[in-house]
C-alpha cells in the first residue's frame, strides 16, 4: 500500500517513522515533511492547506490511506475534498472537525448535550467581554481562550478581572491572534490533575488508545506562558481504570454518538484533553488530530502494526486490530527556540543530531524532528518547538534520564527546555509506593 502522511512537524515524523515499519506499506510519502522525515520518506513539496493539490497528488498515485497530521487541512476541510473522490483518508470531515476549530462551538455543543465542562461565556466584542468579566459568575483565576486556531498561544489564564480585559482587548480590539481572537470564550478556572486522552473512532464505534500527561507551560514548575506543549509523560500515571471508565461513558461515547446524531459523523482520531478536579472529569478542549508531543511519546511504546488499524478507521471498520502496548513508560521533552512562545530566531545551527542514526538515535532514545530545516547541507533550526527527544525505558526513572542524557548531546543558540518533564509523576508514583 502506498502511504501519504501531510504534515511537517515532529507528530508527522513520529507516524512516518512508525508507519514504516508495516509490512503492508509499499511506499511513503510526507507533504511537506522535514529533514528528520526525508530519511524515511519521499518529501513532496505541497503545503497541508493546499488541500486539493493534496488530493490531486493522493489520485495521481493511487495512495491507498493518507494519514492527515495537523489540524489546518482537517478544518479547511480536505477529508471532504478525499471522501468525495473516494479516496481513503484518516482524520474527520470539516463539519465534525469543527470541535477544534471554534471552541465556542465546541463550548456549546458540550453544554446542549450535557457533557462535563467549565462553565463560560462567549463574547465577540470587547464590551461584551466586559460585561461578563464586570459580572464576576465565573469567579478568579478567570480563564479567557481564542475561539480560532492560535498555534498554541490562544489561552490565557488571567489572575484577576483587570488581567481578564487587558487580554480581551489585546485579542479582538488590536488583533494579536488576527482573526482567531475575533471571538473569545471566558471560562471558569478548574483546579486538578490534565491528562490527553486519545481514542479512534470510525463514526460510530470508539477504541481507546492511550492517555498522555502533556506539560503546557514554558518554564519549569508550570511557570510562564502556555505554549504548544514542552514534554509528556506517557502513559498518564494518574488516570485510574474506574476513572477512564467514566471518561469513555460520560464524554467520548456521548461526543461521538451526539456528534452523528448531527451529521457530523466522526472518523479519525478524537482527543480528548480533560481536567481531573473534585466533581469528576472534566473536557477543558477537544483536538481533531493526534497530539504534538503526545505523539512522539506513544508510538515507541506501540508494539503492534499502525497502518491497518488507521486503515479501519477510514473505511468505517473498526474492530478487527487492536493496540498492543510496550509496559515500559516513556518521557518526551521538547527543545525549543529561545523566546519560544513569543518571538524567537530561527537559522540557528544544530549540533548533536546525526541524521544517518535516524529516528532511533541510541538504545531507549528516539529523536523527531519538527522545527528543523537544510541550510546549505546544515540542519538549522526553523520554528519554535525544533525537536522532541524521547527516552524509554524499564521504570519511569530511567526513561527520564535517557531523555535527558540525549538532550544533552545536543546544541543551538538560544536552545531551552524544561528540566522537570517527569519529575510531577514520578513523585506522585514515589508518594502512592510510600517512597520518601
Amino acid at each position: 500500500m502506498r502511504v501519504l502522511v501531510v504534515g511537517s512537524g515532529g507528530r508527522e515524523h513520529a507516524l512516518v517513522w512508525k508507519l514504516k515499519q508495516s509490512p503492508l506499506l509499499k511506499e511513503i510519502y510526507c507533504a511537506p515533511g522535514n529533514p528528520g522525515i526525508a530519511a524515511l520518506a519521499d518529501c513532496v513539496d505541497i503545503e497541508p492547506s493546499d488541500i486539493v493539490e493534496i488530493a490531486d497528488f493522493a489520485e495521481k498515485l493511487s495512495i491507498g490511506l493518507t494519514v492527515v497530521g495537523p489540524e489546518l487541512p482537517l478544518i479547511l476541510g480536505l477529508a471532504d475534498e478525499f471522501q468525495r473522490r473516494g479516496l481513503p483518508v484518516f482524520g474527520p470531515s470539516r463539519a465534525a472537525a469543527e470541535l477544534e476549530g471554534s471552541k465556542a462551538f465546541a463550548k456549546d455543543f458540550m453544554q446542549r448535550h450535557g457533557i462535563p465542562t467549565a462553565r463560560f461565556r462567549v463574547v465577540n466584542s470587547t464590551e461584551e467581554a466586559r460585561a461578563a468579566i464586570k459580572k464576576g459568575d465565573l469567579g478568579l483565576p478567570l480563564v479567557v481562550k481564542a475561539d480560532g486556531l492560535a498555534a498554541g498561544k490562544g489561552v490565557t489564564v488571567a489572575p484577576t478581572a483587570k488581567e481578564a480585559q487587558e487580554v480581551a482587548d489585546h485579542w479582538i480590539q488590536q488583533k494579536a491572534l488576527g482573526t482567531a481572537g475575533a471571538r473569545l470564550v471566558l471560562e471558569e478556572f478548574l483546579e486538578g490533575e490534565e491528562v490527553s486522552l486519545f481514542v479512534l473512532s470510525d463514526g460510530a464505534q470508539v477504541l481507546p488508545l492511550v492517555a498522555v500527561q502533556d506539560t503546557k507551560r514554558a518554564l519549569d514548575g508550570d511557570q510562564g506562558p502556555n505554549t504548544g506543549g514542552m514534554g509528556c509523560v506517557c502513559p498518564a500515571t494518574m488516570l485510574s481504570a474506574e476513572t477512564l471508565k467514566r471518561i469513555m461513558q460520560e464524554i467520548v461515547i456521548r461526543t461521538v454518538s451526539k456528534l452523528a446524531a448531527e451529521g457530523r459523523r466522526y472518523q479519525g482520531v478524537l482527543y480528548c484533553g480533560l481536567i481531573l478536579t473534585k466533581d469528576g472529569p472534566k473536557v477543558l478542549e477537544y483536538n481533531v488530530r493526534l497530539g504534538d508531543p503526545e505523539t512522539q511519546a506513544f508510538l515507541p511504546r506501540f508494539k503492534g502494526d499502525l497502518l491497518p488499524l488507521f486503515k479501519e478507521v477510514a473505511d468505517g471498520k473498526l474492530g478487527q486490530h487492536k493496540p498492543d502496548w510496550s509496559r515500559e513508560p516513556a518521557v518526551t521533552v521538547i527543545l525549543a527556540s529561545g523566546g519560544y512562545p513569543g518571538s524567537f530566531e530561527t537559522g540557528k545551527e544544530i549540533q548533536g543530531v546525526d541524521l544517518a542514526k535516524g529516528v532511533e538515535a541510541s538504545e531507549g532514545v528516539y529523536l523527531f524532528h519538527a522545527g528543523t530545516k537544510k541550510a546549505d547541507d546544515t540542519l538549522v533550526t526553523s520554528g519554535g518547538r525544533v525537536l522532541a527527544v524521547t527516552g524509554i525505558g524499564q521504570n519511569l526513572k530511567m526513561a527520564i534520564e535517557r531523555a535527558y542524557k540525549a538532550v544533552g548531546e545536543i546544541h543551538f543558540d538560544g536552545m531551552h527546555y524544561r528540566k522537570d518533564i517527569g519529575q510531577k509523576a514520578l513523585a506522585r508514583m514515589s508518594g502512592e509506593a510510600g517512597i520518601s
